[in-house]
């Protein structure tokens, strides 16, 4: 039996996106048992996942001996308890004098991309098929998944019916950039248009943000009562979990490169998803993900992407958004 160690901390949609990796290692491994650790905030991502025996949250300690080792991040909390952790076979990374190294040859192609901004604006892999390199496991397009209870699942259709919804919902996160990178965010005009544009087919529009997009989210609101426009949000505050179920009721999505593209990917929803300083090639679309890039990106990535600029988060027109979702 292969006792199989995950370490992913990192942002939560790269937790997610990274799942498919503990379904193909349970497919070559079909008697393995998937211990992973991650951060606490990360715990309910993995509730119900049928590939992962067990979850923990760092600080982690073990005396135990895995048979493998699969570390797939580069900072130093990571790489650190990579070191520490008994492993007949390593792969990934570990550090060395705080510097990310890579434990096998298929790691050296991803550390390559995080130092060599030339590297990374010609690499055409996807962040899946990099890990996929890392585990040194044949890539397949194994989608993400996200497994709700059908308590949650419920929960999701006692929205729809509080809420008297009798169309389709579109899903908006107007979030996703934070401090880190300023102009990864659709400008708040551009979004109000759209939600104005698509009120005009009778759909209700379900706007989605965190903590950080509270305020955000009022002058949204704010905007669009001058037209008598009305739309529903979700808890700011609420767990990953109460995210999900809402992002299940919806029949579209419509986000930034952020955790809600991966969590709408993960519940097999369709998804628009527009590009501003990152780069689309590194996402699995998965034939469900609609890619927008701004003709701006390359302007911005990598070297600036920690800027604010007012034309780049404009550079997205709304009918590219309506086309995509077919309005």
């Amino acid at each position: 039996m292969e006792k199989i160690l995950i370490i992913k901390l990192g942002a939560l949609g790269d937790v997610v996106r990274t799942l498919p990796i503990a379904e193909a290692l349970h497919k070559k491994f079909p008697s393995s048992q998937i211990t992973w650790v991650t951060k606490p905030n990360a715990v309910e991502i993995f509730n119900n996942n049928p590939f992962i025996k067990k979850v923990q949250s760092i600080p982690f300690q073990s005396s135990e001996e895995f048979t493998k080792l699969f570390n797939f991040d580069i900072e130093n909390e990571a790489t650190e308890l990579a070191i520490k952790i008994k492993a007949k076979e390593k792969f990934g990374f570990y550090s060395d004098s705080n510097f990310p190294m890579a434990f096998n040859t298929g790691s050296e192609y991803y550390i390559n991309t995080i130092f060599d901004d030339q590297l990374k604006k010609a690499n055409k892999k996807t962040m899946q098929e990099m890990m996929f390199d890392v585990a040194e496991l044949k890539y397949e397009k194994i989608l993400p998944k996200i497994y709700l209870t059908q308590k949650e699942v419920l929960t999701g259709k006692e929205f729809i019916s509080k809420n008297n919804i009798k169309s389709k919902i579109i899903g908006i996160h107007i979030g996703g950039g934070g401090e880190r990178w300023p102009s990864k965010e659709w400008h708040l005009d551009k979004i109000v248009e759209l939600i104005k544009e698509l009120k005009k087919h009778n759909l209700e529009i379900l706007v989605f943000g965190g903590p950080n997009e509270i305020k955000k989210i009022e002058i949204v609101k704010d905007k669009l009562k001058k037209d008598n426009i009305k739309i529903l949000t979700n808890n700011p505050h609420n767990t990953i979990r109460e995210f999900c179920l809402l992002i299940n009721i919806c029949d579209n999505v419509v986000t930034m490169d952020s955790f809600s593209m991966h969590i709408a990917t993960a519940l097999n929803k369709e998804v628009v998803s527009l590009f501003f300083c990152t780069p689309s090639v590194e996402v699995e679309s998965y034939g469900l993900i609609k890619k927008i890039t701004s003709p701006l990106l390359f302007d911005f990535f990598p070297e600036r992407m920690d800027q604010y600029d007012e034309t780049l988060v404009n550079s997205i027109k709304v009918k590219q958004v309506l086309d995509a979702l077919g309005v």
